[in-house]
């Protein structure tokens, strides 16, 4: 066993996982300790490193392309102190972080591990259900479909729409980028129907616009990740700007609307009716929201 215990995490390495548990200590990120234990098999990484500096150390490892549903979904833009595959060594650790290092690297050779992207996910992401509250709204997901409901604070052509629920069935994408606390963020849930939509994500009923707490808004990722788990890996799935227009449209089509469906369509149709004529939503609001509602329908 090489293990190395740090005030950040400890790391630990049985000759077939790397055991990566993040510290308790209040300098680790919350996303970090809320995503919790991550057991990493052997196969699924490329390579690790330990990159000594003046006063600490970094260990870090890299994982192979398509192996892990978290780097999927974050597309590398986690920030440094939330990245679970990064640890911070003290100086007088250097000699432990070596060693550890040393013997992944040891363990791949005589395994043989290719470097080449995977065809399946080796990891399985944050465990089902979660919730997370953002700035724009809460997001949850059960395993089977995705549910948002909108805060006080959204965007009134969101509110308008009412909650968000959307099968996964019927997803092809998950879009995820980070609040960096200077630029706002989002998390976008792209649809056959909706993959080639371009609302901002203040306005977009398929999206939560990041805005608030970094902190807190950095853990829309658990939800991103949970997501892209279950749906089809990269490898098999075909490229969303190779869609047919013209097929998508024909299967929207052929699906027929359950008759409850259609009294909760009604009913919405006839609260933004309301809503434009009360002069809360603009003829600009109400078009989109409409469009927005038949399409979602």
């Amino acid at each position: 066993m090489a293990e190395i215990i740090q005030r950040d995490g400890t790391w630990a390495f049985d000759g077939t996982t790397v055991r990566i548990t993040p510290g308790l200590h209040r300098s680790v990120p919350l996303f970090r300790q809320t995503y919790g234990e991550i057991a990493v098999p052997l196969e699924a990484v490329a390579s690790i490193a330990f990159e000594p500096e003046r006063k600490r150390g970094r260990l870090r490892m890299r994982l192979r392309e398509g192996a892990d549903p978290l780097l999927q979904a974050t597309g590398g833009r986690l920030p440094d102190m939330a990245d679970p595959y990064r640890l911070t060594v003290d100086i007088d650790g250097s000699g432990v972080a070596e060693y550890v290092a040393e013997e992944i690297r040891r363990a791949l050779l005589l395994d043989q591990v290719p470097k080449e992207p995977t065809k399946t996910y080796l990891l399985p992401g944050p465990a089902v259900p979660v919730s997370v509250r953002s700035s724009d709204g809460t997001v949850s997901f059960d395993g089977t479909q995705v549910r948002i409901d909108w805060s006080d604070t959204s965007d009134r052509v969101k509110r308008a729409t009412g909650p968000r629920i959307i099968s996964v069935g019927d997803l092809v994408q998950v879009e995820w980028l980070p609040n960096s606390g200077y630029e706002d963020g989002f998390l976008r849930f792209m649809t056959r129907e909706t993959v080639f939509a371009e609302l901002p994500p203040e306005k977009d009923p398929y999206a939560l616009d990041l805005w608030g707490s970094a902190r807190r808004d950095l853990l829309t990722a658990l939800v991103a990740t949970a997501v892209t788990a279950r749906l089809p890996h990269p490898s098999t799935r075909p490229g969303v700007d190779q869609a047919d227009h013209a097929d998508r449209a024909r299967l929207t089509a052929s699906v027929p609307c359950p008759a409850d469906h259609h009294d909760v369509l009604l009913r919405r149709l006839r609260e933004l009716g309301e809503l434009h004529r009360d002069g809360v939503l603009t003829d600009e609001e109400f078009a989109m929201t409409k469009a927005v509602v038949l399409r979602g329908f």
